[in-house]
């Protein structure tokens, strides 16, 4: 290989300083969309925390009386109540938005206007639907 035959420019193009800025959180005005895109991720961490409690629970069953009875106990209680309505609407809005997403993969949607609609949609429906399940399992006596 002769030597003109090497490449020997920087592989990247240095900042000049009249380049524009990277948007950050600091430039962007917050919208609906950019919400529920953030709170599509923070229920998805949500939901691992939330099945390591159920895995506790159900652990508590195969081990002993008392550590069942511990963790039903906390759970049972005002605060462990709290905890499982927010990870009932979790589970609703990741699935909710989930279903969101699909739609949007292929392609439907997309118009600003509608993915706006869509977005509020997905909010109102995961209340919905949380409201729902407890009130089901309310009536069925849990």
């Amino acid at each position: 290989m002769s030597e003109q035959s090497i490449d020997t420019r920087p592989r990247y193009a240095p900042p000049t300083g009249d380049r524009p800025l990277s948007p950050h959180l600091q430039i962007w005005r917050w919208s609906v969309t950019m919400a529920t895109s953030i709170l599509h991720r923070a229920t998805g961490i949500a939901l691992y925390a939330g099945s390591v409690l159920l895995v506790l629970w159900l652990l508590g069953g195969a081990l002993t009386e008392g550590f069942y009875d511990g963790v039903t106990g906390f759970l049972g209680s005002p605060f462990g109540i709290l905890i499982l309505v927010g990870f009932t609407w979790a589970q609703m809005f990741h699935l909710s938005n989930g279903i969101k997403y699909l739609i949007w993969d292929s392609g439907r949607l997309l118009q600003r206007e509608v993915a706006k609609k869509t977005a509020w949609g997905v909010l109102i429906a995961s209340f919905v639907l949380t409201a729902l399940v407890w009130l089901v399992a309310l009536s069925v006596g849990g």
